[in-house]
């Protein structure tokens, strides 16, 4: 009988042909407003050839150079400290933690953990945590995320330095664009205070999938910004077209998609399968899991992404902690189950969006989400510039406590990979 009902599912070839229908017809405007945008920058070809070029690190610096000159030296005395072996190594890091077992240890490689921290906001941060790590011979994450607004980084430099930054590092990174709700796009919602009004991706309504996709193209093409976070089913979709187009995006999914089962996930790789290129690759590189899932909503997931040929494509990015306010209920520390989970499911990220909640409760100005709706002039003006640094300082330190979680029970990790 469960044979029986299972063959009911099959879908048959007219199902396809009935969405390529859609996809071909000349007079489609779903599809025109999409072409018509894209063909604004070029065909997909000379769209990638930009990216590419201005996302040279020598193309960087000129801009960092143009924009905040003090921000170039800092680029500088990177790259030296990571040419002269400064950072630890993950093999004397491993020996500090283990001393002389961790050289007789096997790590499971095969199912290294990605450290994410979230949200590097200001590229004086990253400095100031790289002069920590080496201070006290801790890792830079092999991964950031970004929510600061994208004019602003521009303005100031900073956009270009943090993709420099990173370039130099060696770390993945994703930027949040503008086009994300809060933008007044959603003329019943106010700001951070409505925030909740915002699940589900209601603020991007109508016209603003297409004004998310036309800001996605002016900063690949001119600042080689390749990863960008995607919060609507609608830019969700865009994203698949415009990858299948040719153009190389690349982006994840944000947690406040809400995906918190197998069945939401299903839906998305199913989405990712369909509009997936010849070679296998999708756009969809990030799949950021809802704060309500547990580990068995991703080892059922990972069964089906492996079948999808996604496993290496797809990387589930799981919060570990968050911030102390105005997101989830504290204390909030997802640790001992990824490591409960690392050791069988592939491909996933660490993400440390908050301090360990036992410290975090203890500063004067607990690391907080809304703070990433605020202006930069109004957080130096309101004095709370050293508090906000601090809030990612401490994210930096619950990275490398799950760093140190990770090693002590022979699983392995990926940090900065030109650091370390």
């Amino acid at each position: 009988m469960t044979t029986d009902l299972r063959e009911r599912l099959r879908i048959s070839p007219e199902k396809l042909d009935a969405i390529n229908e859609i996809l071909l017809n000349p007079d489609m405007r779903v599809v025109n407003d999409v072409l018509a945008v894209v063909a604004k920058y070029g065909t997909p070809e000379e769209i990638n050839a930009k990216a590419d070029e201005a996302g040279k690190l020598e193309n960087l610096l000129k801009q960092v150079e143009a924009s905040n000159p003090e921000y170039r030296a800092d680029l500088q005395w990177l790259m030296e400290q990571r040419d002269n072996g400064a950072f630890i190594s993950v093999a004397d890091y491993r020996r500090k933690l283990l001393g002389g077992k961790a050289d007789e240890m096997s790590f499971a490689d095969e199912f290294a953990v990605t450290l994410e921290v979230s949200a590097l906001q200001y590229f004086p941060w990253l400095i100031t945590a790289a002069k920590e790590a080496i201070a006290n011979q801790t890792l830079m994450p092999g991964r950031f995320i970004r929510v600061r607004k994208m004019k602003e980084q521009e303005a100031d430099g900073d956009l270009p330095a943090v993709a420099a930054g990173l370039k130099i590092i060696g770390a993945s990174y994703v930027d949040t664009l503008d086009t994300k709700g809060t933008d007044g796009s959603n003329i019943h919602l106010g700001g951070p205070d409505t925030i909740t009004g915002y699940f589900g991706g209601v603020g991007q309504p109508n016209a603003h999938a297409l004004k998310w996709l036309d800001e996605y193209l002016y900063y690949y093409t001119n600042y080689g910004i390749r990863q960008v976070l995607n919060v609507n089913p609608g830019t969700v979709l865009v994203g698949y077209l415009l990858h299948r187009l040719g153009v190389d995006i690349e982006f994840k999914i944000s947690v406040f998609m809400g995906n918190d089962n197998p069945y939401a996930a299903l839906w998305t790789l199913l989405g990712a399968k369909l509009f997936a290129r010849d070679d296998g690759t999708s756009p969809l590189i990030g799949f950021n899991w809802s704060n309500s899932v547990n580990n068995e909503t991703m080892e059922i997931t990972a069964q089906f992404r492996k079948a999808l040929g996604f496993e290496e494509v797809v990387r589930f990015e799981h919060h570990i902690t968050e911030t102390f306010k105005n997101i989830v209920r504290q204390p909030y520390n997802r640790r001992d189950e990824l490591v409960e989970l690392a050791d069988h499911v592939a491909n996933i990220s660490a993400k440390h969006e908050g301090g360990d909640p036992a410290l975090d409760e203890t500063r004067e100005h607990p690391s907080d989400i809304l703070d990433y709706f605020r202006d930069k002039e109004e957080i130096i003006a309101a004095g709370d510039w050293a508090y906000l640094e601090r809030n990612f300082l401490d994210k930096m330190a619950a990275c490398n406590e799950t760093a140190v979680a990770l090693t002590k029970q022979g699983l392995s990790f990926i940090a900065a990979e030109h650091l370390h």
